[in-house]
């Protein structure tokens, strides 16, 4: 967490994977693995097992709602009081109506969800990402993402940080979340940490991919091949004119009297 607060200039390259203390990171995947095997991994497909869906997914929908507080104070940093008004008309309508945030009656109203965290926000100030880390219990991440997570652990007024009564129901909602989106996807997460010939590597770029993607935004470029156009388009033709039709010379008749007009 430490070595997040300094963060480097990033990959030159959208596509480029920065990752100098991969020895390190690999001992913290070790031992995510470890905990995941022994204790979130077993935990979570009983929750899905023993709970009915539509309680995980209110469980869930209860966790994004604390989580919206947070998302209107990035958005105004950002500078999109747009977004900031849907999060703060979000909260309100699925507080008041939604029974706390069990329910999301505000999707209904067209207040779709638009959530962000102050590791967006640094990279709208233009921070740049930095090199490739994985946390204890939370995960791949970047220095980046690592600052803001800090900083979201403690500025969110209903964040998971301090020590009243709302403020401990989040940070279990937020447990209970995370067991939720294990237990759901628990095939495809097994795939890529036990199956894969390289979990560390797979998590990571995975990773990278969908959180570019997610700040680039659709219309964004989260790769690039740095070789591209290196050597201009091989599949041109180098004889080629535009201007001049290349068999001209070779259209004529050849019983055409040589010498008419």
């Amino acid at each position: 967490m430490l070595s997040a607060c300094a963060v480097p200039s990033g990959p030159r390259y959208s596509g480029e994977v920065m990752d100098p203390y991969e020895k390190q990171n690999r001992g913290v995947h070790k031992f995510n693995l470890a905990v995941d095997r022994s204790l979130f991994r077993p935990a979570s497909k009983g929750y899905v097992t023993i709970v009915p869906d539509f309680m995980v997914t209110s469980f869930s929908s209860f966790a994004a709602n604390f989580q919206e507080p947070g998302n209107a104070v990035n958005a105004v940093l950002q500078g999109n009081p747009k977004r900031a008004g849907t999060a703060v008309g979000r909260f309100l309508v699925n507080t008041i109506v939604g029974f706390g945030g069990l329910g999301d009656p505000a999707s209904e109203l067209g207040l779709m969800p638009d959530p962000t965290d102050f590791g967006e926000t640094m990279h709208v100030w233009g921070v740049p990402e930095g090199a490739y880390v994985e946390l204890p219990f939370f995960g791949p991440s970047t220095q980046r993402d690592s600052v803001g997570l800090l900083v979201d652990f403690f500025t969110n007024p209903l964040g998971p940080a301090g020590g009243t009564r709302a403020q401990n129901t989040g940070r279990v909602s937020y447990v209970v979340d995370k067991m939720g989106s294990r237990g759901r996807y628990s095939d495809t997460v097994d795939d890529i940490l036990y199956n894969s010939a390289d979990s560390y590597a797979q998590a990571r770029i995975i990773y990278l991919q969908n959180r570019r993607f997610e700040l680039a935004g659709e219309n964004g470029q989260t790769y690039s091949d740095p070789y591209e156009d290196l050597y201009g388009d091989t599949s041109a033709d180098p004889y080629a004119d535009s201007s001049t039709d290349p068999y001209a010379a070779t259209s004529t008749d050849p019983y055409e009297d040589p010498y008419a007009e």
